[in-house]
């Protein structure tokens, strides 16, 4: 994938080792009210009416904070907490603004309030609403949203994407000799992007796109699509681009209790599932995703501090503030976000590991490669740690 060397200047904030290390997913978390939090060690009495700073910059945090995306929206805000007292950080101001009712009315709020950049939202539906008060301030984001199609020069996108995985993946299969890959993908957005995905890492690093397969996100669909592809032929790969339940589905088809020569192809979705190290049709499966060797003690320690566990995603809202506190040091209070420094090369280091931004404003991120085995997920190909080129 890419061989990596983080430049010295990468984010090392003290306070994070004690939270890196593991892996878990599910979450519970308290939902709060709407309107303006703050989320930095001294909240100020009134969230609506912001006093000036001389010493601290002002960063909104987006995310829904209401509504059916609540628990999602508190555990990032939570973890952008975590990473202002675990660092120990006095010059950075968060301020959380709920998106449930209005992404635009909430980022006119963080407009008016003096912030300088914006940390969300969390939905790509939203990135266009919230650029629409951004963009005329100068103010940038930094979206947790997995859609490269909303990034742009002043609009970053930060979450984990598929895509990537796939590329991963598809390289490493590759280098394990294989040649002649088909796919089966659900219909709609993600579907999409997997399809496209895996043809562009064949175009660019080699192998023969055999067919594809397409369904509606059903158990009879997803099996049916599976025959059809398995009646076809010509392929030695084959990638299932959806989550657990479904993959193990159409893996039965390919591999029937294990036995097949196939090479079978998740993605991220897979990360944190333990179902797929009790499907026996998915053994010697691969799937790329970001390490979780980080995870484990930083959920351990939200869940000291909030008494629940965070969402697989809120490592980016702590990230997030990372990368924010890395900036600060070229970023003088009041004036604009230096934007250019988030296209690093040497990129930064967070929970997930090394990331950093293409001049597209995407981000691109080291993934490691894993294989099923034997009730088990092990590690076949570790994330690179650094970037190099």
């Amino acid at each position: 994938m890419m061989g990596i060397k983080l430049a010295r200047k990468a984010l090392v904030v003290a306070g994070t080792a004690a939270l890196l290390a593991g892996c878990q997913l599910v979450p519970k978390g308290p939902t709060t009210s709407t309107g303006p939090i703050e989320t930095g060690p001294t909240p100020e009495p009134s969230a609506t009416a912001l006093p000036t700073d001389e010493t601290r910059h002002r960063v909104a945090l987006l995310v829904p904070m209401s509504g059916n995306n609540a628990r999602v929206g508190q555990s990032i805000a939570n973890a952008t907490t975590m990473a202002i007292l675990d660092t120990g950080a006095e010059n950075l101001r968060i301020t959380t603004y709920d998106t449930s009712a209005g992404a635009r009315a909430a980022a006119r709020k963080a407009i008016a309030d003096g912030n300088k950049l914006i940390l969300g939202p969390l939905m790509s539906t939203n990135v266009a609403q919230v650029l629409a008060e951004a963009r005329p301030a100068r103010v940038p984001l930094i979206s947790y949203s997995n859609d490269a199609s909303v990034a742009g020069p002043d609009s970053f996108v930060m979450g984990h994407l598929p895509g990537q995985s796939i590329r991963r993946s598809v390289d490493y299969a590759r280098s394990r000799g294989a040649t002649r890959f088909s796919a089966i993908v659900p219909d709609g957005e993600y579907g999409r992007r997997a399809e496209n995905s895996l043809a562009i890492a064949l175009q660019s690093g080699g192998g023969t796109l055999v067919g594809v397969e397409r369904y509606a996100r059903g158990n009879t669909s997803v099996v049916s699509a599976a025959e059809r592809l398995k009646a076809r032929g010509g392929y030695d790969t084959v990638l299932i681009a959806d989550g657990a339940r479904l993959a193990i589905q159409a893996a039965g088809v390919f591999k029937p209790r294990g036995a097949g020569n196939t090479n079978l192809i998740g993605t991220e979705l897979w990360s944190g599932e333990s179902s797929v190290t009790r499907a026996s049709a998915l053994r010697g499966a691969w799937f790329a995703s970001v390490s979780d060797s980080r995870f484990k003690r930083f959920s351990d320690s939200y869940n000291t501090r909030f008494g629940s566990q965070p969402f697989r995603i809120a490592t980016l809202g702590y990230d997030s503030v990372l990368l924010a506190l890395r900036v600060s040091r070229d970023w003088r209070v009041g004036r604009s976000f230096p934007t250019a420094k988030l296209y690093d090369s040497g990129g930064f280091l967070g929970l997930d590991g090394a990331f950093r931004f293409t001049r597209q404003g995407v981000v691109d991120r080291a993934m490691e490669v894993r294989q099923v085995r034997n009730g088990q997920v092990v590690i076949v190909d570790p994330a690179p740690a650094r970037f190099d080129d």
